[in-house]
């Protein structure tokens, strides 16, 4: 089995009102990528990806364009120990 690693981003920009969440669960189903995304209070998108470090890095990246009609200033990614995430959701 592949090592797991888990990473804890946040998104700043025009990425809520846009899509963006289900786009980013949808992107995750289809890489089988566990975790989860939700919108926080001030603007930004919140979410935890968790998966196979290939699978994980490639998710950071989407992040980066994310859904069409969002505009991503930027994505701080920090690195966590894997908490065993099973599935993706979106979080309210």
């Amino acid at each position: 089995m592949a090592e797991r690693t888990r990473v804890h981003v946040f998104v700043t920009g025009t990425v809520q009102g846009v899509y963006y969440r289900a786009n980013t669960r949808d992107t995750a189903r289809e890489k089988g990528v566990d975790g989860w995304v939700k919108n926080l209070e001030d603007g930004r998108v919140e979410a935890v990806f968790e998966g196979d470090e290939a699978t994980v890095e490639g998710m950071v990246e989407w992040c980066h364009t994310g859904s069409p009609a969002a505009v991503v200033d930027d994505v701080d990614a920090t690195y966590e120990e894997p908490q065993g995430e099973d599935g993706f959701e979106i979080r309210y």
